[in-house]
């Protein structure tokens, strides 16, 4: 099958070396025309000086990557709120994106995007990276068949501690800080499981230590009407990453996951508690296992590929990633919910 001719905006956005490695993982579908750098950039940025993922690739302008002949598609890296301008120049040429996240602070502009690619059938996918999660993607399956009854709490933690001390300062140039950076990432999870909220609360906090304006320590609450769902994302918990959890709890029964992720090819292990059978468990908890991973980001790369080719529709739709936007500001304290 021909390969599509993809290039990537930008290498300071935190996830721009793993998207280019996912993309050489997938030679037969990809071919990798070159690479834009922006660090000339003057958003704030926590990422993008470490040039090694970009090696033998081409550094091009964003003119001359334009300009390729029989370019199909971007991956759109720069730093958070550069992100929908450079993805706005990329609709204007007609061209499929993965944007990474969160799809910067101005929802006018956002709906620009999505009404540009709805209007011209554009795939627009955004990089929430626990869409294509083994283990989450399980859950989701136990929740829509009704494994779990009726969900009525969702508590998520999106900790980390790989900031140090630099981390405050970059988390003071977003008003959302870390709930904006990283809850994000459940929040797009929720949403596609629960689908528009009731009510978004933010509760932005500071680590100790750290100036009081500063978001590194967020808790939002989500409200639905009959579930609460809590997402918490602070910069300096110890072993934060291996912390990270998802609980799902519903009348009849409750799904566990911690850590989150685990790409160091060992095996992940989630929990699953039923009272009542069903066609693929019996009543009881489970240990469910699954096969260990070595990147995140391969699966929505494949995935993108499809959605070109117009092989499957894209299953997180233009109103999803819209909605899921609209409750990312609102728990990180941007707007008030409506």
């Amino acid at each position: 099958m021909k390969k599509i001719k993809i290039g990537q905006i930008g290498i300071c956005h935190e996830h721009a070396s793993a998207k280019i490695g996912a993309l050489r993982k997938l030679p037969d579908t990809y071919e990798i025309v070159g690479v834009v750098d922006d660090r000339h950039t003057t958003a704030a940025r926590f990422a993008g000086d470490n040039l090694d993922p970009y090696k033998g690739l081409a550094w091009m302008t964003e003119e001359e990557l334009f300009a390729t002949p029989g370019l199909e598609a971007v991956i759109v890296e720069t730093p958070n709120l550069d992100l929908v301008p450079a993805a706005l120049r990329c609709l204007e040429r007609g061209l499929h994106m993965h944007m990474d996240k969160p799809a910067g602070d101005d929802l006018a502009l956002f709906d620009r995007l999505l009404a540009g690619c709805q209007e011209k059938r554009l795939a627009l996918q955004l990089g929430y990276m626990l869409r294509t999660n083994p283990p989450l993607m399980l859950c989701q399956h136990a929740v829509r068949k009704g494994w779990l009854g009726d969900v009525f709490q969702i508590q998520a933690d999106m900790n980390h501690n790989y900031g140090g001390e630099a981390y405050p300062g970059y988390m003071a140039n977003f008003t959302g800080g870390i709930m904006y950076n990283l809850g994000c990432h459940p929040i797009d999870w929720v949403v596609s499981l629960l689908g528009r909220p009731d009510n978004v609360t933010a509760f932005p906090k500071a680590m100790p230590g750290v100036a009081a304006n500063i978001n590194t320590n967020g808790l939002a609450v989500i409200e639905y009407p009959h579930a609460n769902v809590t997402v918490r994302a602070c910069s300096n918990a110890v072993d934060g990453i291996k912390q990270r959890r998802l609980t799902v709890c519903g009348t009849k029964g409750t799904f566990d996951l911690c850590p989150l992720e685990n790409y160091d090819g060992n095996p992940m292990q989630a929990t699953l508690i039923l009272t009542e059978d069903n066609e693929r468990y019996d009543a009881g908890t489970h240990t469910v296992e699954f096969e260990g991973m070595t990147d995140r980001y391969v699966a929505q790369m494949q995935e993108l590929a499809q959605v070109i080719r117009g092989e499957i529709e894209t299953p997180y739709s233009y109103d999803h990633d819209r909605l899921v936007h609209e409750v990312v500001l609102a728990a990180s304290g941007y707007t008030d919910w409506e």
